[in-house]
């Protein structure tokens, strides 16, 4: 089947979601160089258009200028050059000089009997100047990856760029020979010559073996480190997924290029697909964040369906961040607002007759109360005895349930796209983002509870 013919089968899949940004087909992963130029919104993502199951990587990309309507571009950057002709990896873009300058991972494997982990690998930081997010003046390696310091394995990647007092910082993932994650810092006065500084922060060995995506920036005049630990051991109610993606907050030491956490590490979501965020601050100084809907090593555990049908994974919504009594609140963006159509608003005593595939509802609770709520064919949403918990059935493909203890509810705000569910709990002091495949027609909401308070459905369109 040719890709074009693939396109079209694909559109018709009733699985394709209605307001997400997601492949034209294959696969699809972490976003990468999200920015506003010009008054256009820029997202690329991880992409490889012909296989479900992933690959070597290009640059998808889609535009925007509501951040609500995406059209799809042409791929950016594909693996066809010699320092990464195995993967155009992830990586971040920043504004100089009214142009667009990305920094990505280069990644190449070299033939032979290699692990690839501790030999055989590079993972070359490769710079690309483009003077509109659209076409590329030059692309070069910036950081080969024999200049990386001594004492790391293979992988070092993920460049991410922060500018403060006319320095620019470059922060890099990194797994250390013994195992441990750490975030690498390099410097530069004109984007062109780096020199490395040391290191931001280091993991210790229940933190994970790998340090992926990070991503530093000021909130509030307090310092924000976003990273993805691979291999962090999983707690009752926490890190329940293969790899995790969360932050801390801390005092940057300027001078040393450090970060002194005030906080623990806070992981973003409790539901089962979330990985890899990626921030950027648009015109209007909101810090946005956009993570891939989707984790790796979930097999045999559970999966997604539609990699029979030629495509897999999606984005999330975008979300901004909002810093409120120490920690990151998420918050869907004020423009999605403009989906809405068919507005019902009915107490919870009176709360039927609601059903729908695609719509966003939103529940206010006067009392924090037990309650359960159904969603699409077997998605249930309960509350009992401060513990709240998603549990999906046939339609989760494997996923079953995930818990996260929470002392009151006051509202909760759910968009539900065709196969995909976002939950933001308490003005998005908790967040559950988790794919879901229910057959069609499978759409009542149904309300159990003994709490007072109101339900608003608004289908999304």
């Amino acid at each position: 089947m040719s890709l074009e013919d693939l396109k079209n089968k694909i559109k018709k899949d009733p699985w394709r979601l209605n307001f997400h940004v997601m492949p034209e087909t294959g696969w699809l992963n972490d976003p990468n160089g999200a920015i506003q130029f010009d008054g256009v919104y820029h997202i690329y993502y991880q992409y490889v258009p012909d296989n479900p199951l992933g690959g070597a990587t290009s640059w998808g990309h889609m535009t925007s200028k509501d951040m609500v309507h995406f059209k799809q571009e042409p791929i950016f950057m594909s693996p066809d050059q010699a320092f990464d002709v195995d993967g155009v990896y992830s990586g971040s873009g920043i504004e100089k000089d009214e142009k667009l300058h990305f920094f990505y991972t280069g990644n190449v494997k070299q033939p032979g009997d290699y692990d690839y982990i501790y030999s055989g690998r590079e993972q070359n930081v490769v710079h690309v100047v483009s003077p509109d997010g659209f076409e590329i003046e030059r692309r070069e390696v910036v950081i080969p990856h024999e200049e990386f310091p001594e004492g790391y394995s293979d992988h070092i990647r993920d460049p991410k760029l922060l500018e403060k007092d006319g320095m620019y910082y470059m922060v890099l993932g990194a797994r250390t020979e013994d195992n441990l994650g750490s975030i690498l810092v390099y410097t530069s006065e004109d984007l062109e010559n780096w020199n490395y500084h040391g290191t931001l922060i280091d993991g210790k060995e229940e933190e994970g073996y790998m340090w992926e995506c990070p991503d530093f920036f000021e909130l509030k005049d307090e310092s924000i480190l976003i990273l993805s630990p691979q291999g962090i051991l999983p707690e009752r109610y926490k890190f329940n997924n293969p790899h995790v993606a969360g932050y801390l907050i801390g005092e940057a030491d300027w001078a040393q290029v450090k970060i002194n956490p005030t906080t623990d590490f806070h992981e973003f979501d409790r539901g089962f697909d979330f990985y890899a965020p990626h921030t950027f601050e648009d015109d209007q100084g909101r810090r946005i964040m956009w993570s891939w809907m989707g984790i790796g090593d979930t097999m045999p555990e559970y999966t997604n369906p539609t990699i029979a049908r030629g495509w897999q994974h999606a984005l999330t919504l975008p979300r901004e961040l909002i810093l409120e009594n120490g920690q990151l609140y998420q918050r869907p963006l004020e423009e999605y607002k403009k989906l809405r159509k068919n507005e019902q608003t009915k107490s919870f005593g009176e709360a039927e007759g609601f059903a729908g595939e695609v719509y966003e509802l939103m529940l206010k609770f006067e009392t924090s109360a037990p309650f359960e709520l159904k969603l699409r064919q077997d998605t249930e949403l309960i509350y009992a005895d401060e513990m709240l918990t998603l549990k999906h059935g046939k339609s989760g493909y494997g996923r079953r349930k995930r818990q996260t203890p929470i002392g009151e509810i006051r509202n909760i705000q759910i968009f539900v796209d065709t196969s995909s569910m976002e939950i933001f709990v308490n003005d998005g002091e908790y967040v559950l983002t988790t794919r879901v495949y229910p057959e069609p027609g499978e759409d009542t909401i149904a309300l159990q509870t003994s709490a007072k308070g109101a339900i608003t459905y608004w289908a999304l369109d």
